[in-house]
């Protein structure tokens, strides 16, 4: 292999490597350690194999796919076409080969190790007042004498016996309407939407005499890089199921500038976008009525979180404004629609969507959920809250004031542009301690409560090995190496010699650390390299620095709390998140977890009408700053690359860890002397 063979690129994982031309694309994921699976040996009779190439201009990869990338559709994929059937754009892993420059995305039905989709539903009493609701009506039967449509017979039934003064059905249910009625002898079941900006009531469904089998909705937080949905009844609002998969649109980035530059280098590229999210909605909703076992047409209504650019593209908006100042919103209001408009068919044909409002062009309706979820506008103490993702929200405000920006993180907190890292899945390292003297690691994965020290921990991951590592992991991983003194406030790794540790291994003209090695068995090494720390450092200095606007916009140095909210918030410790610089400096007791607070914004939207009415009213009240035009946005950027920080002071920090100081500068200090030092202050 040489840097003239084609460039293959693996989404989500970002691996990447050059492979000679003909090359099946299964083998360069094996070669690549990327997790695709295969139980047929390359037969093309499994199917498990299965990918979607990517064509067209990818300006984050730094690649032009052309239509003839990979070869050209052969007779083992026609056959399995034919007798199976594979969805449009999939090829088999084991029958393409690369020809040329190509992206390719690894569904998730297609990963070993499927991803966990750590945004569970936060328990929560939410006062049930739905849009939609369950009306049970005697219809009077058709007289002669006095003629009158079935539609208008149920419109008076329900004036009569329930005070709704007008309704209205669209074509469907008229199709319907008549043999229900008969069939229930005229007594029927009608779930009817009212929003909160409706004069009229909608009939979405009507059944046979008493309807007892239940009534739904989807509440949807749409992220960059998962899709997360909570099947809620309607009733009682209890979540009946919880899922999420990954958003197919990495394959186009796996940030959201890299997307807008997607749809403006490739012309049509937002429809691309557009038709994945959709197809991916449908997917996720037919699996989480499956999981619950109910009927998906019984699912009435979804409510909708998302940033500006997963907003626009699931409307099937071109995004390209919000790619360039003044960073333009098509519309910042809500939105009601029918799911019909965007295409969600695995649903109730006549299902009602409600879209929350953005904050600004870079704030979303994510931010909004947020807000609605967590209240900051009724605080009695200043509190910020941020919802870490590859787009963090952040808001700061109590109730004299709410403020609101968004920082472009990207996606190397959730495993992404890491050398070792993953998603989320079993095997995947969630956490990990190094102990400062001996300087070894110790680490729990995913799908086993033992550390990696603990009596059983081998036998219990033999199944699913120690595969890579995940957010949670290289955040714990990053601050524990500053811990034990592996690695100086600049972000630098020391030598072996510097650290009086073997561990230390070179690494070109850097150093890494390593973890795990498991290549003598035919397993990954995983070490956390000098690029890995990078990543994370650019990662968390834009967090911080977003933090750090708001707070010069409210004219403070400090914060009385801090709430971490999304999946970040229940699987990393305050302390590494303060060690590594991500939040500001407070009592480790004041930093809280709010688990999925943009998926229980949507929850309580989807079950109470009026408060979609407060986070309209609640939206125009927040201050927005935007951090793309911040002037000292770079400044305070560049103060926050240290680890834990260039100038800021954090002296809540220093009175539960003490950190070390050495410096591994190239330019040198004396090595023995500097591990001297880490080893009595560790």
């Amino acid at each position: 292999m040489s840097d003239t063979d084609p460039l293959v690129v693996f989404t989500p994982s970002g691996k990447r490597g050059h492979f000679p031309k003909g090359t099946p694309v299964l083998t360069a994921a094996r070669q690549l350690g990327v997790d695709l699976d295969s139980v047929c040996g390359g037969r093309g009779i499994c199917s498990k194999c299965q990918i979607t190439p990517g064509y067209g201009e990818f300006a984050k990869h730094g690649v032009t796919v052309q239509p003839d990338a990979l070869s050209e559709w052969n007779k083992v994929e026609a056959r399995y076409d034919e007798k199976r059937g594979l969805k449009p754009g999939r090829r088999l892993g084991c029958q393409a080969q690369v020809m040329g420059d190509v992206v390719i995305d690894v569904p998730p039905e297609s990963q070993v190790h499927r991803q966990v989709v750590r945004k569970a539903a936060s328990a929560r009493v939410i006062e049930m007042d739905p849009a939609t609701r369950l009306y049970f009506v005697e219809v009077d039967e058709p007289d002669m004498h006095e003629p009158t449509g079935d539609l208008e017979r149920l419109a008076r039934a329900l004036k009569d016996q329930w005070e709704i003064p007008q309704i209205r059905a669209d074509l469907t249910l008229l199709t319907k309407l008549q043999p229900v009625l008969r069939k229930g002898k005229f007594q029927v079941t009608v779930a009817l939407n009212k929003g909160h900006r409706d004069d009229v009531a909608r009939v979405t469904e009507i059944w046979p005499g008493l309807h007892e089998g239940g009534l739904y909705g989807l509440a949807i937080d749409l992220g960059s890089t998962t899709v997360a949905a909570h099947l809620t009844d309607l009733e009682t609002g209890e979540v009946k199921a919880s899922s999420g998969i990954m958003n197919p649109q990495i394959r186009f980035g796996e940030d959201l500038m890299s997307r807008v530059s997607y749809a403006m280098m490739n012309p049509g590229g937002d429809r691309e976008m557009t038709r994945a999210v959709r197809d991916a909605i449908n997917t996720l909703a037919e699996e989480i009525a499956k999981e619950a076992e109910i009927d998906a047409s019984l699912i009435v209504e979804t409510v909708f979180v998302c940033n500006p650019v997963m907003h626009h593209l699931l409307l099937g908006i071109d995004p390209v404004e919000l790619g360039q100042a003044p960073f333009a919103l098509a519309t910042s209001e809500s939105l009601t629609l029918d799911a019909a408009a965007l295409e969600l068919s695995a649903i109730n044909p006549r299902a009602r969507v409600f879209v929350l409002p953005c904050i600004a062009g870079h704030v979303g309706a994510d931010a909004a959920a947020v807000a609605l979820s967590e209240e900051p506008g009724k605080s009695e103490d200043l509190a910020l809250i941020v919802d870490v993702g590859t787009n963090a929200e952040i808001l700061l405000g109590d109730k004299s004031r709410v403020l609101a920006c968004s920082s472009p993180t990207g996606p190397a907190f959730e495993g992404a542009q890491i050398s070792s890292g993953q998603r989320a899945a079993p095997g995947a390292i969630e956490a990990i301690r190094i102990d400062p003297e001996t300087k070894e690691p110790r680490f729990r994965v995913i799908g086993c409560e033992k550390w990696s020290d603990e009596d059983g921990f081998w036998e219990e991951t033999a199944t699913t090995g120690i595969t890579g590592i995940c957010g949670s992991g290289i955040i714990e991983a990053v601050a524990e190496l500053r811990i034990a003194g592996l690695m100086d406030e600049s972000g630098l790794i020391g030598s072996a010699a510097q650290t009086g540790t073997e561990r230390c291994v070179p690494e070109g003209r850097t150093n890494a650390y390593l973890i795990h090695d498991a290549s003598a068995e035919g397993g990954p090494r995983i070490t956390v390299t000098q690029g890995d720390i990078r990543a994370i450092q650019l990662a968390k200095s834009a967090l911080y620095a977003g933090a750090r606007l708001l707070m010069d916009e409210r004219g403070v140095d400090k914060v009385d709390r801090v709430v971490l909210a999304g999946a970040f918030g229940a699987h990393i410790s305050a302390k590494h998140a303060m060690v590594l610089g991500m939040i500001p400096d407070v009592p480790l007791e004041k930093v809280t977890s709010a688990g999925n607070a943009a998926g229980t914004g949507a929850r309580i939207a989807l079950c109470n009408v009026a408060a979609r009415a407060e986070i309209e009213k609640t939206v125009r009240q927040i201050t927005k700053v935007e951090t793309a035009i911040e002037p000292k946005f770079q400044e305070h950027f560049v103060a926050a690359n240290a680890i834990p920080h260039k100038t800021d002071p954090f002296p809540e920090l220093a009175k539960v860890v003490s950190l070390p100081n050495p410096s591994f500068n190239t330019k040198g200090e004396d090595a023995d002397g500097g591990g001297r030092r880490r080893r009595r202050r560790g």
